[in-house]
């Protein structure tokens, strides 16, 4: 678990890397597919998490628990094939929706 200045320093880091030509819009692309599979909380879950925020601050401005936050976050996991919340942070970037 990375605390949320850190997650938000990491993104930063990684989309500072050059990409080549035409692999930004890949990349986006790409992005917003694996998003768009998404339902609407899950999708507002995701671009919390994105913006680096804990469980319990996305609990309170999406007004859910944070058991419920828990299992969305689990939830998009499993969906999108993805191992921690970093790599959830990291696709939100990538398709520039935070």
């Amino acid at each position: 678990m990375l605390s949320p200045s850190v997650t938000r320093q990491l993104i930063a880091h990684v989309a500072a890397v050059d990409v080549p030509a035409g692999g930004a819009d890949d990349r986006r692309a790409r992005a917003e597919a694996r998003l768009g599979t998404l339902s609407e909380r899950e999708r507002a879950v995701a671009l919390a998490v994105g913006r680096g925020l804990s469980n319990a601050q996305i609990g309170a401005e999406l007004h859910l628990s944070v058991a419920t936050v828990k299992a969305h976050v689990s939830r998009l996991l499993t969906k999108l094939e993805l191992t921690n919340r970093v790599q959830i942070a990291l696709l939100t970037h990538d398709a520039e929706l935070v």
